[in-house]
């Protein structure tokens, strides 16, 4: 299980000091959609580099706390460190089909890959009748490959438990 109060310490050592204190702020009162707005926003500010595998773990609790669209972008933006990772975020990239017929039906949109095994993390989304896909995905899946397929499943709003069995499957 993961320790949420780490992982915002964790972000919060990210920026300046008096920045930091804030997003640990936001933590302790309950506003982390708040705290990852300002961290991603004092990261860019200061041009803070950050390294892959950071930059995923920010996409994922955002996608937790229901912010990663209004945070993806930016994140986006944030200078990287030069390293390379574990990790990387591949969104924007072109629905999957195909891959698994308990998902056909779905969207399935590319968010993580390991760069490792080349395994992929989507979101499996419903595309909605005015052709926006829906707000929460349906489904996370872990793929062995863009083709499949699909090694697990994860209900809706485990984001997080998605994330942990992709990076321990590269580890």
């Amino acid at each position: 299980m993961i320790d949420e109060a780490v992982v915002w310490d964790r972000f919060a050592a990210l920026p300046p000091d008096a920045e930091g204190d804030e997003v640990r702020v936001c933590w302790a009162i309950g506003e982390q959609e708040a705290g990852l707005e300002y961290l991603v926003d004092a990261l860019l500010r200061h041009r803070v580099p950050i390294g892959a595998d950071t930059r995923v773990e920010i996409a994922v609790v955002s996608e937790g706390w229901g912010v990663r669209e209004s945070v993806a972008r930016r994140l986006a933006d944030c200078p990287g460190d030069g390293l390379p990772g574990g990790l990387e975020l591949v969104e924007g990239g072109v629905p999957l089909g195909g891959v698994d017929p308990r998902l056909d039906g779905f969207l399935l949109i590319p968010w993580i890959r390991a760069t490792g095994s080349g395994r992929l993390l989507v979101r499996a989304h419903v595309e909605e009748p005015w052709g926006d896909l829906s707000l929460i995905p349906e489904y996370y899946g872990v793929l062995a490959s863009e083709r499949g397929p699909v090694l697990r499943l994860f209900e809706s709003f485990s984001a997080r438990e998605a994330f942990e069995e992709l990076r321990g499957s590269d580890a």
